[in-house]
């Protein structure tokens, strides 16, 4: 399997297929790349170079006990495009993965970077604090340690089959082979990375990191997303950027990479090729 070792000595996993103008995808807890199945195919299909990593304790990357933090998502992210040379590059990342995209570019700078996109995606913050009060109180995230901890396959098997793709809404359709496939991702990483990633996730503040960022930023989110909330993330995050555009999906989930691929790739597809 193709790997990487960052400084500090974690094997990191990725996926390069193709040739042509890469596209960078970063995935969401507590996944791996195999979440990004259906763009990698779509784009590597229409002339794109396609890459994507598995985050440190996630997927096929090791399964380390320390640096589950943003800085070291941005660290990592920036190893794999150093290492494969990746220039006038495209990044889109989903969840935490949106964050991961933007600390990156904030801390790493744009000189490899032409354009980003972030879907259903964790920035500004999630976490309500006196500055962000629109914000998730501290004992959501709590909880969700507290559960992964107690016992993570039933917990990752519940966010699977409701919120996560809408299934638990009226008259939605669960797909068990979706279900099962983001169960077996989760259950692939490590309890320890993803229990950290939550404060990550959660408690990062991108707010300074968006107002950095030079390149064209398409901001794409569902209003029906149940996992980070529309109002207090996606039109602050855009508000926030230079040149952030806003998309907004009505009823679509937090995972509609997969649930409304067709529209998603789509509109990457355009919003690539302006």
């Amino acid at each position: 399997m193709p790997t990487i070792t960052t400084k500090d000595g974690v094997e990191i996993f990725y996926k390069d297929w193709g040739s042509g103008q890469p596209i960078v995808f970063s995935h969401g807890w507590p996944l791996s790349s195999d979440d990004w199945d259906a763009q990698m195919m779509y784009f590597v299909t229409r002339g794109y170079r396609v890459v994507a990593h598995d985050r440190r304790g996630h997927g096929r990357s090791a399964q380390v006990a320390d640096g589950h933090d943003m800085d070291h998502y941005a660290d990592d992210l920036a190893a794999v495009t150093a290492h494969l040379d990746l220039k006038n590059a495209l990044h889109v990342g989903h969840s935490t993965g949106g964050g991961e995209v933007v600390h990156y570019i904030a801390r790493h700078g744009e000189s490899r970077v032409a354009k980003a996109a972030i879907l259903s995606a964790v920035p500004p913050l999630m976490m309500q604090t006196a500055a962000n009060p629109g914000g998730l109180p501290k004992s959501v995230f709590d909880d969700f340690q507290k559960q992964l901890a107690a016992g993570r396959s039933a917990f990752y098997r519940d966010i699977a089959a409701g919120p996560f793709y809408g299934y638990n809404r009226a008259g939605a359709k669960p797909s068990e082979a979706v279900i099962q496939n983001w169960w077996r991702q989760g259950m692939m990483g490590g309890a320890k990375a993803h229990y950290d990633g939550i404060v990550a996730f959660s408690q990062t503040d991108f707010t300074e990191d968006l107002k950095k960022i030079n390149v064209p930023v398409l901001v794409m989110h569902g209003d029906d997303d149940q996992i980070v909330p529309y109002a207090d993330s996606a039109p602050l995050s855009a508000k926030l950027l230079k040149k952030g555009i806003l998309k907004t999906y009505k009823g679509f989930p937090h995972g509609m990479p997969t649930t409304h691929a067709d529209t998603i790739n789509a509109d990457l597809l355009a919003f690539f090729r302006e």
